[in-house]
């Protein structure tokens, strides 16, 4: 830590004239000090400007003692423009104390300003890698869309042979149904046939007892008759005066009946051959038709179950492909959600960017509209001071002596310097500057008295 202290004063005395008026010219007195304090590392330097000592010349018609009386209204005044001074140089301390803050407050923000704009810069390039990354989602999105749409007509494709093959299904069910209802009847027709077949065998061999039974009949009655025959040929031979062929008679019936015999077992044996053929050709028709039924229904049963493991081949390639399709649309949609989110967060980001640059250049603006007012009104003072001055160096003159005392180094400070003049008004700047982090304390006191004449 280094300080510096500067101690201005200045002695001023005038002569009363000797024209007869009484010249009350109290002793005049201007005392400046300026504190600078500094803290942090820095460059300083310091400067003092003094006005060079004026000669004194002493009139001894003017040793002689004076009648020094004190004006009442001088020595308000002279407390008047004393505080009304100090209360210039508070507020111009605190104004450079504000400049200083305000600068480095500008330096900041100039700092700040920078490397926002450097992160703006980068956040752009990172605005295009996600641009990039988002246009490579929406070509993969895009690519995904017009796989889901070849995916569809696949799927489409796929129901249409899914549907045809249900109506070769339904159409195969409904020939199946239809052989097995002409099976069925065809069935019903074999049964009845064979019930036809036991019954003409049934009738046959009643036939058969029968024609046996008549040709038992037939050989009784013949032997019957041949007994009755041989008895009467006896008696005949003993009494019959008439001459009878009975052999031939005999033989005449014998012939009649084998005949009538020959000509009911002809005429059995060719109905019984005819229903047989006639039953042989239904059963070798309805034979052929049962093998040619069972060849179909089995060549349907074959392409039912072909056309059934058809249908659970198509059935499982369609769960597939719809399993896909639900993947890919699902992770489409997360790709999609996941861009969105990170350009949400993207746009957050460079929106909450944007609101602490604007915040920045607002307080920036207000800042700077601040220091100009301070330059204003700094340049209002320097005017004011230096018409005062002005004012003062055609008043009188007055002695100077600056003491400055400084110790250590390792700061900036400003030039501190004092007036004085034989009209009694004296005038005093002090301030000072300090950079690095560091502070500057001044404290200022002027004391002015003004010159009264009395006649």
């Amino acid at each position: 830590m280094s300080s510096v202290k500067k101690t201005t004063k200045t002695f001023s005395s005038a002569s009363a004239s000797h024209y007869g008026f009484r010249d009350s010219t109290p002793f005049n007195k201007t005392y400046t000090e300026s504190y600078s304090y500094f803290r942090g590392a820095g460059l300083g330097s310091g400067a003092s400007v003094t006005l060079p000592v004026t000669a004194v010349t002493v009139n001894k018609s003017l040793l002689a003692p004076l009648n020094l009386e004190i004006d009442p209204e001088i020595q308000a005044v002279r407390i008047h423009e004393k505080e009304q001074i100090k209360t210039l140089n508070n507020r111009f301390a605190s104004f450079i104390d504000k400049v200083r803050f305000l600068e480095q407050q500008n330096k900041m923000l100039e700092t700040k300003w920078s490397l926002l704009q450097e992160k703006t810069t980068s956040r752009s390039n990172v605005d295009g890698l996600f641009e990039v990354y988002i246009s490579n989602l929406r070509r993969q999105l895009d690519g995904l869309g017009s796989q889901k749409l070849r995916l569809e007509s696949e799927l489409n494709n796929m129901q249409g042979l899914v549907e045809d093959f249900k109506h070769k299904y339904e159409e195969e069910i409904n020939k199946r149904n239809e052989c097995e209802n002409n099976f069925v009847l065809i069935k019903k027709d074999a049964d009845g046939a064979f019930i036809t077949k036991v019954e003409l065998e049934a009738t046959l061999d009643g036939l058969l007892d029968e024609i046996q039974f008549l040709r038992q009949i037939y050989e009784q009655e013949l032997h019957e008759l041949q007994s009755q025959v041989k008895d009467t040929s006896v008696i005949v031979e003993m009494d019959n005066s008439r001459n009878l062929d009975m052999d031939s008679i005999v033989a005449d019936v014998r012939a009649q009946y084998e005949e009538i015999a020959n000509r009911n077992r002809a005429e059995a044996e060719n109905w019984y051959k005819l229903k047989y053929e006639e039953l042989q050709v239904s059963v070798t028709k309805y034979g052929d038709n049962l093998k040619s039924t069972k060849a179909e229904i089995a060549e349907h049963t074959r392409k039912i179950q072909r056309v059934q493991s058809e249908i659970d081949a198509v059935k499982g390639l369609r769960s597939n492909q719809e399993a896909q399709i639900t993947e890919a649309e699902e992770r489409g949609e997360v790709a999609v959600r996941d861009a969105r989110l990170r350009v949400k967060d993207l746009e957050d980001a460079l929106q909450r960017a944007k609101h602490d640059m604007a915040r920045q250049v607002r307080e920036y603006q207000s800042l700077m509209n601040i220091k100009l007012a301070l330059d204003i009104e700094i340049a209002t003072y320097r005017k004011l001071l230096e018409g005062e001055e002005s004012r003062i160096s055609a008043g009188g003159s007055s002695a100077t002596i600056h003491v400055q005392q400084t110790s250590g180094g390792g700061g900036f400070s400003s030039a501190s310097s004092g007036f004085g003049y034989g009209g009694g008004i004296g005038g005093g700047i002090g301030g000072g500057m300090g950079y690095g982090g560091g502070s500057t304390i001044t404290k200022s006191s002027v004391t002015s008295v003004n010159r009264s004449r009395h006649f």
